[in-house]
């Protein structure tokens, strides 16, 4: 068979001539060049050595490098020597030459080869003095240099190879080539914006310098450029590094409208998406070693996205409490309660894993004691509302409104409220377990919203005023009760009964104030009809006077109350024109025609039952309504 000449390459690789198959070590076969160019001319000037030599100290190296570490293999030096020119000089194409493929197969082998006999070499110089230190040396600065290129490169692939437009090819292909430990199905595997031959040229890289003794230079290259990676997801997302001490600083209408919406995105997104990728990416680029150093490479990249989520959440967790902090600070905490799970099977049982649970379930545990502490403080901001303005008109008042809302809100989150009673009250005031611990302080809040309202009704001077003010307190509470099935269930239905029950007996307090006293001008007592005649009719003309003034003054005083609910303003004036109506037809058809006619009629006799209908109906609107003359 006609020989080739054996090239450079081929001698770095152990390629042998002369046969159509090469001869290389038993446990890897490398691939044959159809054609390869001669060695260059040595620098002296003198030509390739001869190739039978050549084949030979090809034949030695490749022999003790995969099997013979014994003093009788050792090749020549001037063999090892010529290896290790070549070596430089294929480190040197590609330094200078960006455009080269630089980490194709046949170099990582030469690369391989290096390391292997460097390890040889340093075990038979532990057995004999004779083998020489200075080509020891020789060997281990050529390969000090192929590890800095190899550096170099996967921080440049780790760097620079992310494209969007990779989107499409980022997927579990690269399974063919690359063992995925933790993965049964390839064909879900996600890595994040790295192409399939990138995650391959990552994987052979790892690879060597894990061989070759620079793990630890490894691994920092790929923390470093990962971890500069996440944060720009996390930037991505709208969330930004910020400390315990600048969320203390911050205004909270720009923390509760930005800063959280993005901290909850961010969580989200981390736990169901980019730290699954993570994941997949360090398995696949380190799938040839062992499985804790993708594992240790993961849990420290994730944990430090981690960590500074939840500084995030303890410095809102620290922040002066106040009632509008209480929703954001329950969306928080859901999304622990629920995204937490969802990362725990990522993690390797290992103390990373155990110290984030821990600083997880702290984090969540100090959420939950912080809205547990702001919830309290509505009560205190109910015993702290003192004021002694009565609102006009006996309307609704302002604390009535906040707190019934602010209430119904938070029942909007009526199980995660429970769930934090349950799991981070510091004291239980239940007596029954089956009692809701929420409900228990709802009520509290409530019968101490009563107690305020109580305290302010006694302001107004006007006793039926203060009636309608509890009137209109009390049905604004129980409408929103009765339209709100969270804060209804709550409740139960035992104190909306309550409430009902409350509500009519103001009803019937402002009735004796204002239209029982109205009602006794129209009492039959004294007016006596004798032969015809009323026998005093002086008393009769007062009990007119008394009427007609008493009417007027309660017209234009309670048409300026206010009354906003319909329904209970309609009950109002149904129930007033059930007890005066029939009263006044009555007074007035027996004793209007004991009056003279004309002018004395006139003067006493003011309103018909159709005018008093009409003017009741103008109460509780809000406006004092001048009372227009009876047309006669």
């Amino acid at each position: 068979m006609e020989n080739k000449d054996l090239s450079e390459e081929d001698f770095i690789n152990g390629k042998l001539i002369g046969n159509t198959k090469t001869e290389v070590a038993a446990e890897e076969e490398l691939p044959i060049k159809e054609e390869t160019p001669p060695l260059p001319p040595q620098a002296d000037g003198n030509e390739a050595p001869d190739q039978t030599t050549i084949k030979k100290a090809s034949e030695e190296i490749v022999r003790f490098v995969n099997d013979d570490a014994s003093i009788e293999a050792v090749p020549a030096d001037s063999v090892i020597n010529e290896f290790l020119d070549l070596v430089e000089e294929k480190i040197t194409k590609r330094e200078s030459n960006k455009k080269y493929n630089h980490c194709e197969t046949a170099f990582l082998e030469s690369v391989n080869r290096v390391s292997k006999l460097h390890k040889q070499l340093n075990v038979v110089n532990s057995k004999s003095e004779e083998n020489s230190i200075s080509l020891i040396n020789r060997i281990g600065s050529v390969q000090q240099r192929a590890m800095a290129y190899l550096q170099e490169e996967f921080r440049s692939l780790l760097e620079d190879s992310k494209t969007v437009e990779d989107s499409d090819n980022i997927n579990s292909d690269a399974g063919d080539n690359i063992k995925n430990n933790n993965s049964d199905d390839q064909s879900t595997t996600i890595f994040p914006g790295y192409t399939r031959d990138v995650v391959l040229s990552m994987n052979k890289i790892a690879k060597e310098m894990i061989f070759g003794g620079y793990e630890s230079e490894c691994c920092e290259v790929y923390m470093i450029a990962r971890r500069n990676a996440l944060e720009e997801i996390l930037q991505s997302l709208g969330f930004e590094k910020i400390t315990i001490d600048d969320v203390q600083k911050m205004h909270w209408e720009s923390l509760e409208r930005e800063i959280v919406p993005a901290w909850i995105n961010t969580f989200r997104q981390c736990a169901t998406v980019h730290f699954a990728e993570e994941r997949s990416l360090a398995e696949a680029v380190f799938s040839d070693h062992n499985p804790s150093i993708a594992a240790s490479l993961f849990s420290n990249l994730a944990r430090g996205v981690v960590i500074q989520l939840l500084d995030f959440s303890e410095g809102i967790a620290m922040s002066k409490r106040s009632a509008e902090k209480l929703f954001k600070t329950l969306d928080m905490y859901e999304t622990l309660r629920d995204m937490v799970p969802k990362m725990d099977g990522l993690f390797p049982a290992d103390e990373c894993a155990a110290e984030l649970s821990t600083e997880t379930s702290l984090a969540r545990s100090r959420l939950g004691e912080a809205a547990i502490c702001i919830f309290c403080d509505l009560e205190n901001s109910i015993k702290a509302d003192t004021g002694r303005t009565p609102v006009p008109g006996g309307a609704v008042h302002p604390l009535t409104r906040y707190t019934i809302n602010y209430l119904k809100y938070a029942c909007e989150y009526k199980d995660t409220i429970e769930q934090v009673f349950k799991e981070h009250s510091k004291t239980d005031d239940r007596k029954d377990d089956e009692v809701s611990p929420f409900s228990v302080q709802l009520i509290r809040v409530m019968d101490l919203l009563d107690s305020n309202l109580e305290t302010k009704s006694k302001v107004y001077k006007d006793v039926a005023l203060s009636s309608i003010f509890m009137m209109n307190n009390g049905r604004y509470i129980l409408q929103k009760i009765k339209t709100s099935a969270e804060i209804n269930g709550l409740m139960g239905d035992t104190w909306c009964r309550r409430k009902s029950s409350e509500l009519r007996q103001f009803h019937k307090n402002y009735q004796r104030e204002t239209w029982s006293k109205l009602l006794g001008c129209l009492s039959h007592e004294g007016l006596n009809v004798v032969n015809g005649k009323v026998a005093k009719k002086p008393v009769l003309k007062e009990r007119f006077k008394s009427f007609n003034a008493m009417f007027e003054e309660i017209h234009r005083t309670q048409s300026s109350w206010v009354v906003s609910d319909e329904q209970l303003q309609s009950e109002l004036r149904v129930s007033i024109t059930a007890v005066v109506i029939p009263a006044y037809r009555a007074f007035l058809g027996r004793f209007s025609q004991y009056l003279d006619p004309g002018r004395q009629t006139e003067k006493y006799v003011k309103f018909q039952p159709e005018d008093l209908e009409n003017y009741i109906d103008e109460l509780f609107d809000g406006n004092t309504t001048p009372m227009a003359r009876r047309k006669q």
